[in-house]
């Protein structure tokens, strides 16, 4: 299952909860009992920050991907050719010395989104989600505001 469809999937499971959880909050509030009123708008309140989160990760999905179509037309989309162990893990002498690269890169062109780009992928390659992710957003507001 690719990535997108299992997004999907789980947007339509979150859809289906939130709106079960909806429903509950909309009875709490309708039995009039204030301490029920509260906990029913809690619970609304419950599914908007949830569909606002869901939001969120798809738009960074779209422009993640709008990114990457734009480097391939241009033929710069970064290659994984880095060599691992046996387990898929980047070998670390590997990793280092193409984090050293991109981040040299970035230092050197911090305005340049392609370099904020191939730094993501050097991070999301070795496993550092949350470094991937940041750089993925600095190379998208790079890229929104040519």
């Amino acid at each position: 299952m690719t990535a997108k469809r299992a997004a999907i999937v789980i947007a339509v499971v979150f859809i289906a909860y939130a709106g079960l959880l909806g429903w509950r909050g909309v009875l709490l509030i309708g039995t009039g009992d204030p301490v029920a009123i509260g906990l029913g708008v809690a619970v609304l309140v419950i599914p908007l920050i949830g569909a606002y989160l869901v939001w969120r990760e798809f738009q960074f999905g779209r422009r993640t991907e709008v990114l990457a179509r734009e480097l391939e037309r241009d033929g710069l989309l970064p290659v994984d050719d880095l060599p691992r162990r046996p387990s898929g893990r980047i070998e670390r002498s590997a990793a280092d010395a193409a984090f050293a690269k991109y981040k040299q890169e970035a230092e050197a062109a911090p305005g340049d989104w392609r370099v904020w780009f191939r730094l993501s992928t050097a991070y999301d390659a070795a496993g550092d989600r949350r470094r991937a992710r940041a750089a993925m957003r600095t190379a998208i507001t790079h890229h929104d505001h040519i």
